[in-house]
């Protein structure tokens, strides 16, 4: 009696460790690479959740760098253009500035709108809209203009953020299904039956939270980054508005009383 409940014991530990050893994601990629039919819908998942990432990495690193280049241009640029005493030079120093710069552009564009107000005095447009109006009109367009451009990829992040983990789940269900089915069909329900096909369905509930993590803290990021950038166009832009309006630079309203 002893020795078959030895015996016993020794085959559930070796059914456990037999199960064990079905449960790690290079036994999944084994079987579905074996049989990639009866995986269609794991393969399906996967490759979702690598495009997903792969998405979300390049959108990270893009948005990392442009706010790092951000931060490192923006004041420089701003202050150049309020030191340097001659207008003409700083317009032509803005121009110089690369093709990414937000603050160059929207003076820029406040420039233009300043000039071709000018340009046409006397003209319906100059009667429909003063000067001021019309360089408040194109700041407003320009500081959408840039702001948009700052919040790209963000979609992408918060789109990866919020479906990765139904994607992950949708192959888990799948795949207990599966189990389930090839249990049904088989007759065992035993441990090692069992607790292989439902861990490694299980993998991809876990591989869509690490595709979805890193993506949501990234989202939130970057949101709060651009949030400070927005301010700063804002301020930016309300001091060019006075400038084009009134043709007085920031600081002088104050020195002259």
């Amino acid at each position: 009696m002893l020795q078959e409940t030895t015996q016993a014991a020794a085959a559930a530990g070796g059914n456990a460790a037999s199960a064990l050893t079905q449960m790690g994601v290079d036994h999944l990629l084994q079987e579905m690479t074996s049989d990639p039919g009866a995986y269609a819908v794991s393969w399906a998942v996967l490759l979702t959740l690598l495009a997903m990432s792969a998405g979300s990495i390049y959108w990270i690193v893009i948005n990392a760098f442009k706010n790092v280049s951000l931060r490192r241009s923006a004041d420089r640029v701003v202050s150049t253009f309020w030191e340097t005493e001659n207008a003409q030079d700083a317009i032509r120093f803005m121009e110089e500035q690369g093709r990414s710069e937000p603050f160059s552009k929207i003076a820029l564009d406040a420039a233009q709108a300043a000039a071709h107000h000018q340009r046409h005095e006397g003209s319906r447009l100059v009667e429909s809209l003063n000067r001021s109006e019309f360089v408040d009109r194109a700041l407003r367009q320009a500081v959408t203009r840039e702001s948009m451009r700052l919040e790209s990829g963000l979609t992408v992040l918060a789109t990866v953020g919020s479906t990765a983990p139904f994607v992950g789940l949708l192959g888990t269900v799948w795949g207990i299904y599966g189990a389930l089915i090839r249990i049904g069909a088989t007759g065992q329900a035993s441990i090692d039956a069992v607790a292989g096909p439902v861990g490694e369905a299980l993998i991809m509930t876990a591989l869509g939270l690490f595709v979805a993590i890193p993506a949501v803290l990234a989202y939130n990021f970057f949101v709060r980054l651009n949030r400070v950038t927005y301010n700063k166009f804002d301020t930016f832009a309300h001091d060019l508005h006075d400038f084009f309006a009134t043709g007085a630079r920031v600081g002088e309203f104050g020195a002259k009383h």
